[in-house]
């Protein structure tokens, strides 16, 4: 697996527009899971694993979403992925994003302000998804995880996609993840939210870049998927 800092014939406001919008949206990503965690009504698939992890070891919530990016990462190597360099900063700053907005926002607040939470980290971590993919700097690596082995194994997205998802909740589950009602609503919505911002967020490139880019970055909205890695 290769690394290569990234290469474009975009004009300089152009890619300075691409790499702000990355480090936007990655760090809106981490206040989005900050927000639907101090909801307390349960997360997304993998910030159960997170969660159960942490609870378990006694690390800290950041540094275990660092970790277990790395090693989702390692597992790029067999199928064959290359990273981009979108997908090194997800995997570095998303965590200590998360960590910053943990900090900064209280826990045990009145159940309405946890629902306002719970879904209000819900469209930010929508807004976020779609400016990161968006920047055309690659997918994050549990995304390039999930459409890595649907082109290495010729298995349907969603049975990829699920089978990655079930797998880590049900194990962040055992090791004491929260479950509840949030991660139904994740599951529900942030499919249909990302089907909207993502195409609200793209970046609009040269037509030649924008032929090869726009194909290679943005996921299905359905889905989620890439059709192909930068």
């Amino acid at each position: 697996m290769s690394f290569r800092l990234p290469r474009t014939t975009d004009p300089a406001p152009v890619f300075g527009r691409r790499l702000v919008q990355l480090l936007v949206g990655l760090y809106l990503y981490g206040l989005g899971i900050a927000l639907i965690v101090r909801g307390e009504l349960g997360v997304a698939p993998w910030d159960v694993l997170t969660q159960g992890i942490a609870k378990q070891t006694g690390l800290g919530f950041g540094l275990i979403t660092v970790i277990t990016s790395g090693i989702v990462l390692l597992l790029w190597i067999p199928i064959r992925q290359k990273p981009g360099f979108g997908t090194l900063m997800n995997a570095v700053l998303v965590g200590p994003f998360a960590d910053l907005s943990l900090w900064m926002i209280p826990t045990g607040l009145d159940l309405w302000l946890r629902i306002v939470m719970l879904f209000g980290g819900i469209v930010v971590l929508a807004a976020a998804t779609g400016l990161y993919i968006g920047a055309h700097f690659g997918p994050g690596p549990r995304d390039g995880l999930m459409t890595g082995l649907h082109r290495r194994t010729g298995w349907r997205i969603w049975i990829v996609r699920t089978g990655i998802e079930v797998t880590v909740l049900v194990t962040g589950f055992l090791l004491g993840g929260n479950v509840g009602i949030g991660t139904l609503a994740f599951a529900l919505l942030i499919g249909p939210l990302c089907g909207w911002t993502i195409p609200l967020f793209a970046v609009r490139r040269g037509p030649a870049v924008r032929r090869g880019a726009r194909a290679r970055d943005l996921p299905h909205p359905a889905t989620g998927a890439t059709p192909a890695q930068a």
